[in-house]
Formats: C-alpha cells, structure tokens, sequence
C-alpha cells in the first residue's frame, strides 16, 4: 500500500531532512519510526528536502508499507514513535504511482522576518530578527518581478549541482503580520537556498536593482543568503 504522509517539524534540532551518518536528520527520525509501526516499509520519499535549520508545516512523503495500522490510523501511530519535534498531521492512501517528489507541480515557503528594533526570545530560531527599517512598498513591488520564468543562478551557491536554473515562480507576495513581515513564495520548484537569498537580496536591495539578478547574473551580484531559520516550508501541491 502507497502512503501519502504530511508532517510538520521544528527544523531547530536536525541536520535538514535528508539521512547522514551519525548527523540527526528528519529522515532518521521517521525512517525510525515506521519501522516501530510497519512490519516492512521501503521507497520513502520526499517532496523538498530542507536544509539544516529550516521547518515545514506541510511537508509531503510518500512510502510503500506492508501490514501495520489502516490509512486513517497511521498518522495516529507514528506519532507514538516520533519525537515531540516531528508530526504526521495527516495520512492517506495514495495511487500506486504516487511519488512525493516527482509528482509535486509546486512547493509554497514562507519566510518570516521579525522587523523590529528589539529582538523576541519567543521568536529566536523561528524568525530572522531584522533591527533596521524596512520598505515595505519596496518588498511588494520586487516580489512582482519575480513572479514568472527567469533564470535564478544569482540566488543559489556557486557551487552546485543545478544544470538548470531556469525556475518559473508562481506566486510571490509580502504580508504584515503584526511586527512580522513574511514572503510566501510558490514556484514549480526550487533552487538550492533561492527562497532565502531572495528574501536577503530583497531586504538589502532597491527595487530598480533586482531585474537585473533575475536574467542570469553571477550569484556575487545578489545580496545575503538569510538564515535558515526564518524559511518554512508550508504547501506542497500535486
């Protein structure tokens, strides 16, 4: 039977998602527990593999399992397993051919910036604390330039393993959140630390220099990679 399985985690204590030797990684950690629930599992799979630091609240993976709990109880029993930093809010039984990854059409972050001269210790480690002003209008009219297909090589390492950085941004927009401002950002997919450069690059940049980083300039032409602390990864769409 195919799982379709969405997990929420506080990325704080684990080394990203993905499994590496004596490193805590979420992977791990759910690796671990659907072998206390399934009497054999394999083919875990996941929609975006977050990087150290950063959290999701709709995270999607896919597994193949045999035995264990019905669909509708699985959520419930690997919870018992998994530590109080990682849930299953909700699982389901998925088509056959269904696969976190490659069936995702968009992934959705959200980025929150704590704009505020004094910095919150309920805030620390969920928010990048931004003591300077900020241009709020500026932050809305560069999200608009982003949103289409350009080629992102300025927001992303210099060294990477991309062929490609041609991304087609869906939707891109600021919000005010009390004395919080959060980008939420949907693309066909993402490049390897994009979301936070952009947010970076945005909070350092005027508007009428953007365009420019969108048509493939070198990754030295854009500003700060923003830590990752802020970034969440919040929808994943199929």
């Amino acid at each position: 039977m195919k799982l379709k399985l969405t997990l929420e985690y506080d990325g704080a204590g684990f080394h990203g998602w993905a499994r590496q030797p004596g490193l805590r990684t979420v992977e791990a950690v759910v690796e671990d527990a659907l072998g206390g629930v399934f009497p054999h599992w394999e083919g875990l799979a996941v929609a975006g593999r977050t990087d150290t630091g950063v959290h999701a609240t709709g995270q999607v993976a896919s597994v193949e399992v045999e035995g264990g709990p019905p669909p509708q109880r699985v959520a419930e029993a690997l919870n018992t397993e998994l530590p109080e930093d990682v849930a299953v809010v909700a699982s389901q039984e998925a088509a056959s051919d269904f696969h976190a990854r490659f069936s995702a059409r968009s992934r959705s972050y959200r980025y929150r910036v704590l704009a505020r001269k004094t910095h919150s210790p309920l805030e620390a480690g969920r928010a990048l604390w931004w003591s300077r002003p900020v241009d709020f209008e500026s932050l809305v009219e560069v999200a608009v330039r982003v949103v289409g297909e350009h080629d992102f090589r300025a927001f992303t390492p210099t060294e990477t393993q991309h062929d490609s950085f041609v991304r087609v941004v869906d939707d891109a927009r600021w919000y005010e959140r009390g004395d919080a401002v959060e980008l939420e950002i949907t693309a066909d997919s993402f490049l390897r630390h994009m979301v936070r450069t952009l947010v970076g690059t945005m909070l350092e940049r005027d508007p009428d220099e953007f365009l420019p980083l969108l048509e493939a300039a070198p990754r030295a032409a854009a500003g700060t990679t923003a830590p990752p602390w802020g970034l969440y990864l919040v929808r994943v769409g199929y």
